[in-house]
């Protein structure tokens, strides 16, 4: 076999290299990293940045702590909102629960369904004076 017929073979061998990656690439799902709406959410920032501060202003950021089997995030006052579970490794898993906090201004929520590993919480919470905040935290579960 001559150097010019290694060639065509060479050239067939990474065209057809190059055609299986683009079925993979057109057959695989969607390569989102965290969100879908990631535009919608950019265009909203500075909103959910001024929640974020109002924490801070008010010294209302809560105080999570995790039991073997739970988890207990304790607020400065009553609250009522939303609590956002989300798994950075796989977004099947994430969790939206609505929330109000007992007299004790404590939200206790089993770990046990859920997977070890880390997750997000996203808390959107308003208290009795009516003033939203918006606090997020990375949380291991083990």
């Amino acid at each position: 076999m001559n150097w010019g017929a290694k060639i065509v073979i060479g050239m067939g061998i990474f065209m057809s290299f190059i055609v299986v990656l683009n079925v993979l690439m057109f057959r695989s799902e969607t390569d989102a990293l965290v969100e879908n709406d990631y535009y919608e959410k950019g265009l909203k920032y500075n909103s959910a940045y001024a929640l974020k501060e109002q924490v801070i202003k008010d010294q209302a950021a809560p105080e999570i702590k995790l039991a073997a089997d739970s988890m207990i995030i304790k607020f400065k006052t009553q609250a009522s909102g939303s609590l956002t579970l989300m798994r950075t490794a796989d977004k099947h898993l994430d969790k939206n629960l609505r929330f109000e906090t007992d007299s004790l201004r404590e939200l206790s929520l089993a770990t046990g369904p859920l997977s070890k590993g880390q997750w997000r919480l996203i808390l959107q919470w308003s208290n009795s004076a009516g003033t939203i905040y918006l606090d997020e935290r990375e949380v291991m579960l083990r």
